[in-house]
């Protein structure tokens, strides 16, 4: 991960931020691919888009009620690319997902609410880019209640946060 941050370009000032931060925390905490580091951990997301590049799968998260990008945790795996395509595929059912590119996409910090006596973290979020075909069937998993591609030109109607859009 921190040769993959070495490589990385941030796009404005904020991911900047993150990617000092992303970088520290890393340096600072060995176990920061478990979900058992409290205060945060490293997660993994997929931006996925159709053949065109004009569609993104997006997922309805059932437990935050909002329509976010597909990712997950590690669970101790440090290949973010890996973790990010195994999240693609269990929270969409896609077979044929390709990587785009195996650089870093996107970076986000965001804060988990407390849930369940798991207290308020912060999720190091590291984003990639893959592509799927339209046409082949989706799954709903059960962490969410809809699966939609949605135009990149419609996607702030569905959620339109700094996160969000500037993946769009």
């Amino acid at each position: 991960l921190l040769q993959l941050l070495d490589n990385y370009r941030p796009y404005n000032e904020t991911e900047r931020k993150f990617h000092q931060e992303i970088g520290d925390f890393v340096k600072a905490n060995p176990s920061c691919f478990e979900r058992s580091l409290l205060v945060g951990h490293v997660t993994a997301s997929a931006w996925i888009l159709d053949k065109t590049r004009t569609f993104t799968l997006l997922t309805h998260h059932k437990k935050l009620n909002q329509w976010f990008q597909t990712g997950g945790h590690c669970d101790g795996d440090s290949d973010v690319l890996n973790v990010a395509l195994k999240e693609a595929e269990e929270e969409t059912g896609l077979k044929k997902i390709s990587v785009i590119s195996q650089e870093i996409f996107d970076i986000d910090i965001h804060i988990i609410p407390e849930r369940k006596g798991i207290p308020v973290h912060l999720h190091y979020d590291v984003r990639f880019l893959l592509e799927a075909d339209m046409n082949e069937n989706v799954t709903v998993s059960s962490e969410s209640t809809a699966l939609k591609w949605i135009p990149l030109s419609q996607v702030s109607e569905y959620n339109d946060s700094d996160s969000i859009m500037r993946m769009v």
